[in-house]
């Protein structure tokens, strides 16, 4: 049975309004929010105003778009509210003690906090050994973001990347206490993206260079486009100013997909049906898609992921876009739409406001 069964169609759409909206644009973005989610923005705002703050963790598949959720989310909110990635704390982690001095601060920090059963110095030399496949120890995991959090003034928390394997679930339900935020509410969000989404998103996804942007050939293309006629190929080109119009690359190995990923893709969803069946603490769902012949029930056209194809006219030496709605089969082999992320956000927005307390 797939993760979908679980999902439930969230509603955007709203009986009588008839606008649209640009939902790349900030300014456009804004406007959308406060007319989808106005009321549920206010309560956050209050809540949030008044000293009040949780812990939200993020658990969805690999590039499911968990950190664009929470940065809509921060986005359209506003206030005390910060995005934490455990993969960008352990990474500057890493970093950080290449340093001869910020080493002897972590060194520290480490005989203060870390609690585990392999020695701090094992557990220094697997952070700067290890490569992407291999898992730290969850106690060091925690004792890392620990102090990423000590950084930060007291703020709501989306977590990203934890728990990351199935003994961390549990740990995961006492998080909040070991970080000392003893009596914010906590919440699992959990994401349901189709495989075949995950794969589109790998497959054409392209970035920049110079600013490390990502962006995506079919689904997600900049302002300008380039052909390569030697190789006879489209191309896109970076949307930062600063970069020179330079032309966005794809990454080693993203033209398979999620062949490569594809054990990381089951672990994820095992780890959402785990916390799925936890008791004790609220759930949001968030789904991608929606069933085609559902989506005018459901959601706005606007609101719909559009995919792009390019012609190359010869005679005038210009590239031809061509938009249409992009329709995939879900994980159930039911034909769908996959949504952009602001509406997923307002579902996120609508079901935060309903499970945080008054």
């Amino acid at each position: 049975m797939g993760l979908i069964m679980f999902f439930p169609i969230f509603k955007t759409k709203i009986k009588g309004l008839t606008r649209k909206f640009n939902l790349a644009d900030p300014r456009e973005r804004r406007k959308y929010f406060e007319l989808k989610a106005g009321p549920e923005i206010k309560k956050l705002r209050n809540y949030l105003g008044k000293g009040k703050t949780f812990i939200a963790y993020l658990l969805g598949k690999k590039n499911s778009g968990k950190g664009t959720y929470a940065k809509l989310f921060m986005e359209a909110v506003g206030g005390p509210i910060a995005h934490i990635s455990i993969g960008d704390v352990v990474r500057k982690a890493h970093q950080e003690m290449l340093d001869k001095n910020k080493k002897k601060e972590w060194l520290s920090f480490l005989n203060q906090n870390y609690r585990g059963y392999i020695s701090i110095e094992e557990t220094i030399k697997s952070l700067l050994a290890r490569d992407t496949k291999t898992l730290l120890p969850t106690e060091f995991i925690l004792a890392l973001v620990k102090k990423e959090i000590q950084g930060l003034k007291r703020k709501a928390l989306f977590i990203d990347g934890f728990p990351r394997d199935m003994d961390q679930i549990s740990y995961s339900l006492f998080f909040r206490d070991l970080i000392n935020y003893r009596d914010d509410p906590d919440v699992f969000v959990l994401i349901d993206v189709p495989l075949k989404v995950i794969d589109e998103r790998i497959k054409y996804r392209r970035v920049c260079p110079k600013c490390q942007t990502p962006r995506n050939l079919k689904l997600l293309p900049t302002l300008k486009i380039g052909f390569d006629k030697k190789m006879k190929e489209f191309y896109l080109i970076c949307d930062n100013p600063k970069c020179s119009q330079t032309r966005m690359v794809g990454k080693e190995g993203d033209n398979l997909g999620i062949k490569p990923i594809q054990t990381r893709l089951k672990m994820d969803e095992k780890l959402i049906k785990q916390a799925f069946s936890l008791f004790g603490i609220p759930k949001i769902l968030l789904r991608n898609s929606v069933p085609e012949n559902l989506s005018k029930k459901y959601v706005d056209d606007y609101e719909i992921t559009p995919e792009y194809h390019y012609k190359w006219d010869e005679k005038s030496g210009r590239i031809k876009i061509i938009e249409k709605s992009w329709t995939i089969k879900d994980d159930q082999g039911i034909l769908s739409y996959s949504l952009l992320a602001p509406p997923i956000a307002v579902s996120l927005i609508k079901q935060m406001a309903e499970v945080l307390p008054d």
